[in-house]
């Protein structure tokens, strides 16, 4: 699988052992940086990732920060992106099987090492579940093409 990774300046050290570890899994990486710890600005990162993904360049995204919310926010941007902030194993899981997620968005602050390590393969391996998911994902396709141009149908009222 081919996978680009990237990171902010609080994801700086993180993103190298993350690197290490998809490369011993035997994936290709592409590394989008950032390659200082001086401060940078993530949407700069998130962007680099997120673009290859939506012209199907390659096909998953790593990105990290301090929270994994503003790369999540930035990465969700382009079309065709479904960036999660995922922060334990069920949540890894959960946005490939429910959501075919394409770009995980981790936090460098709030996780450790070892759990980074066992999401990311978690991520890697879990596979879409389709069928009822993947009617909801089109809907999302939809909405990128602005091609929903009507609000939702209306929920029926509980009986009184």
């Amino acid at each position: 699988m081919k996978i680009a990774v990237g990171s902010d300046h609080r994801g700086f050290e993180i993103r190298g052992k993350i690197i290490q570890l998809l490369q011993r899994l035997g994936h290709e990486v592409e590394d989008h940086g950032c390659f200082s710890p001086a401060p940078c600005d993530y949407p700069d990162i998130a962007a680099r990732v997120a673009s290859r993904i939506s012209r199907g360049e390659v096909d998953r995204g790593i990105l990290i920060c301090g929270t994994g919310i503003g790369m999540c926010i930035a990465a969700n941007k382009f079309p065709g992106v479904r960036a999660a902030p995922c922060h334990d194993d069920f949540t890894a899981e959960m946005s490939r099987r429910h959501n075919d997620s394409n770009i995980l968005c981790l936090s460098a602050d709030l996780l450790g090492e070892r759990l980074i390590d066992r999401m990311i393969e978690i991520w890697l391996n879990t596979p879409f579940d389709g069928g009822r998911h993947a009617r909801r994902i089109q809907k999302i396709l939809q909405l990128e093409q602005n091609q929903i141009h009507r609000p939702c149908p209306e929920q029926p009222k509980p009986s009184e």
